[in-house]
């Protein structure tokens, strides 16, 4: 009887080892390189994961990038929100990897707070065209991700080609929710052009 209690152990103790390895994911790839001046200006986001600090956004994102005279990069999102005003906040980046330049860090927290390193977000570009005209952005937990391209649109083709090479880095494609980039505001409320 011993034996079987033993066997049994040893058994559950491998099933738990073996789905521990398989629910552990690789590490997460950037680029290989990043040319930031390349990098900088404005870029539309086409599709995110949600997540709880774009919540009151409806359309018409962007970020857009600046270098400061010191050197540190400077991000500014933008958005629509529902009542048809404009959301804007401005981050602090730089650059946490510079062998490639492909991962930055991005502060929203206030300059005081700088020193905390729980501030920081991970920024890493996953994706990039070789002419900068779109890049994806991840970070090694994969709860975060977005697409973003130099234009409000972006082909359905290329797309569905971003789309395979996110989930072969991990990332749930599913998960995506579709950025609108042809909202106004009519009447105070923001509404998509072809709707009106």
């Amino acid at each position: 009887m011993k034996k079987i209690v033993n066997i049994a152990l040893i058994s559950i103790a491998l099933c738990g080892f073996a789905v521990a390895q398989q629910n552990k994911q690789a590490a997460l790839t950037t680029v290989g390189s990043v040319d930031i001046p390349k990098y900088l200006g404005k870029w539309y986001e086409i599709a995110k994961y949600p997540n709880k600090f774009q919540k009151q956004c409806v359309g018409n994102t962007t970020a857009t990038y600046s270098q400061k005279a010191n050197g540190k990069l400077e991000v500014l999102n933008e958005c629509l929100k529902k009542d048809g005003t404009t959301d804007a906040a401005k981050a602090d980046g730089k650059i946490a990897d510079k062998a490639s330049n492909a991962k930055l860090k991005v502060r929203f927290a206030p300059g005081f707070l700088s020193f905390l390193p729980f501030v920081w977000a991970d920024y890493w570009i996953i994706d990039l065209d070789r002419d900068y005209e779109y890049a994806v952005v991840g970070e090694p937990k994969r709860e975060y991700l977005w697409i973003l391209s130099r234009k409000p649109t972006i082909d359905e083709a290329l797309y569905q080609q971003i789309l395979s090479r996110i989930e072969s880095k991990g990332f749930v494609p599913t998960r995506l929710v579709k950025t609108p980039q042809n909202m106004t505001t009519v009447r105070g409320a923001a509404v998509e052009k072809q709707n009106l």
